[in-house]
C-alpha cells in the first residue's frame, strides 16, 4: 500500500537525519518505493516549509545539523501495532512489563496528533487476557530481568512438576514468554547445563553479588536450538 504523503515526508526526514553523508533521490526512492520525481517534489515541498535540507538533484541531500524531527508521528498501522503489542503484554504474566507498557502507551498518546490519539485508545482489535500465570512473587520477572542486565547470579527455590523442591544457583541470560508459561533461561550450576525454569514454580529468589559470564559458544548453541524449533 502506498504511503500517505504526510507519512512519506516524515520518512524522508527520518532517512536524511540518520544519514552520515549526502543521500541521493534515487536511494530515497528505492527505500520508499516511489519514483525519483516524487522524491524531488517532496524535497522541494520540505524546503518550501523551511526545513533545512541542502543539496541538489544528482548530488544528494543532507539535513543540516540541529534540526529536530516533529514529535512522534505514526501511521495508522504503526499506531495499531503499538496498541496490540501493549495489550499482548498482559499475557506474559510479567506485571512489571505490563505496567511499563501502559506507561509507554500513555506517553505515546500524549505526543501524537488528535486523530491518532483517539485511534490508540479505541483500536478495533481484541487480545485475550488469558496467558502465562503470574508468579507468587509478583516482582519476580522484573527481578530476573534486572539480574540479566547486571550479569548477576540468582539463588532460587524451584519446584518441579511433581512438587519436589530444590535450591539452585543459576546464571540467567534470557526470559522466554509463552502463552502457557514464562521461562527463565539460565545456566544451572546444580545440573551444570542450561535449564529453563517456569517463573510460577519459583518459590523464593534472590540476586547474588556474584557476577558471571556464559561462554559465547554455549549461548550460540542455545540460540541455534531455538531457531530449529
Amino acid at each position: 500500500m502506498p504511503l500517505r504523503r504526510a507519512d512519506r515526508l516524515f520518512d524522508i526526514l527520518r532517512i536524511l537525519r540518520a544519514a552520515k553523508q549526502p543521500v541521493t533521490a534515487a536511494s530515497i526512492a528505492d527505500e520508499l518505493e516511489v519514483t525519483v520525481r516524487t522524491v524531488y517534489r517532496d524535497i522541494a515541498t520540505l524546503q518550501a516549509r523551511r526545513i533545512p535540507i541542502d543539496g541538489a538533484a544528482g548530488i544528494g541531500y543532507v539535513l543540516r545539523r540541529g534540526f529536530e524531527l516533529p514529535p512522534l508521528m505514526f501511521t495508522e498501522d504503526e499506531a495499531e501495532a503499538i496498541a496490540v503489542g501493549v495489550r499482548m503484554l498482559a499475557r506474559t504474566g510479567d506485571p512489571g512489563l505490563q505496567k511499563a507498557a501502559e506507561s509507554v502507551l500513555s506517553k505515546v498518546t500524549l505526543v501524537v496528533p488528535d486523530p491518532l490519539r483517539d485511534y490508540l485508545g479505541a483500536t478495533p482489535v481484541f487480545v485475550s487476557k488469558s496467558g502465562a500465570p503470574v508468579p507468587a512473587q509478583r516482582d519476580l520477572p522484573t527481578t530476573i530481568r534486572h539480574a540479566i542486565r547486571d550479569g548477576r547470579k540468582m539463588r532460587i527455590a524451584y519446584r518441579d512438576e511433581e512438587g519436589r523442591e530444590t535450591l539452585r544457583v543459576i546464571q540467567p541470560f534470557a526470559v522466554a514468554y509463552y502463552v502457557e508459561a514464562t521461562l527463565v533461561c539460565a545456566w544451572c550450576e546444580l545440573r551444570n547445563d542450561i535449564r529453563h525454569f517456569r517463573t510460577d514454580r519459583v518459590g523464593q529468589a534472590e540476586v547474588l553479588d556474584q557476577g558471571f559470564t556464559i561462554p559465547e559458544p554455549v549461548i550460540a548453541a542455545w540460540l541455534a536450538e531455538r531457531e530449529d524449533r
